[in-house]
């Protein structure tokens, strides 16, 4: 099992630190302090790396913490991967000049995949992360929403995943819906199923980590990264175990 990549995640929502249970805006969650001072505290904690999320723009689009990603870059070391309602190419520019190492781009990618695949081509494969979100049906079936998990594409899962490979991506952060807040363990199938359709790239497992085990799973599934949200905020673990075990220390 190689080392996997850890990013605690602050999800942001009318300037506040939230988590939705199973993305629904209507089962909100806030935690006390700022973004930028939780950035802060894990960046002192070891991190490299954080997931920041424009909860706002994921439903309305128009990504606006371009100011909060402006200061955490300033105050910390941390390396961002953000995302939340990119639409525009002129965006992901905005978003990466603000300092940000890779830009998430989750709807766009579902719905307009070539658009996508050539904003890849213009700023490289290391600067984008796909996020796929993806619920099963009552039939077994991954199906894909949209605009912040409220929509359901009608794209299908495995194609989509296959359209990327063979198109270069590098970084896929995937998501079960189902599993997202709940605490109940990561998607292990899923992320075993992913590693084989797409070997070559990073899978970052998203949605149901509740401690160490859990990333060390993930991470014999296939997944070189993994996104810590609420156990993190919650202190179910902290931030140097969790470190520690993702390098089996």
């Amino acid at each position: 099992m190689s080392a996997c990549t850890l990013y605690p995640a602050i999800d942001v929502r009318d300037g506040r630190v939230v988590r939705l249970l199973q993305g629904d805006y209507e089962q909100e969650t806030r935690y006390d302090g700022t973004p930028l001072a939780i950035a802060e505290r894990y960046a002192q904690a070891g991190a490299d790396w954080l997931h920041l999320v424009d909860l706002d723009a994921a439903r309305a689009g128009g990504y606006t913490l371009g100011p909060l990603l402006a200061s955490i870059k300033a105050a910390t070391s941390l390396r961002v991967q953000t995302g939340g309602g990119v639409r525009s190419e002129q965006e992901v520019e905005s978003i990466l000049t603000a300092g940000a190492e890779r830009v998430v781009i989750g709807s766009m990618a579902v719905r307009e995949t070539g658009q996508v695949l050539a904003w890849i081509r213009r700023f490289g494969a290391e600067r984008i992360t796909i996020a796929l979100d993806v619920r099963q049906d009552v039939d077994g079936i991954w199906t894909l929403p949209v605009a912040g998990w409220t929509q359901d594409s009608g794209i299908r899962f495995e194609p989509l995943v296959q359209t990327f490979a063979e198109a270069g991506v590098r970084h896929l952060l995937c998501t079960d819906i189902a599993r997202d807040g709940m605490l109940v363990g990561p998607s292990i199938a899923l992320y075993r199923q992913l590693s084989a359709w797409a070997p070559d790239m990073d899978i970052q497992a998203s949605g149901g980590i509740r401690g160490v085990d859990d990333i060390q799973a993930a991470a014999a599934a296939g997944c070189r990264g993994a996104v810590l949200g609420k156990a993190l905020l919650e202190g179910r673990f902290t931030l140097e175990q969790a470190l520690c075990g993702a390098v089996a220390c």
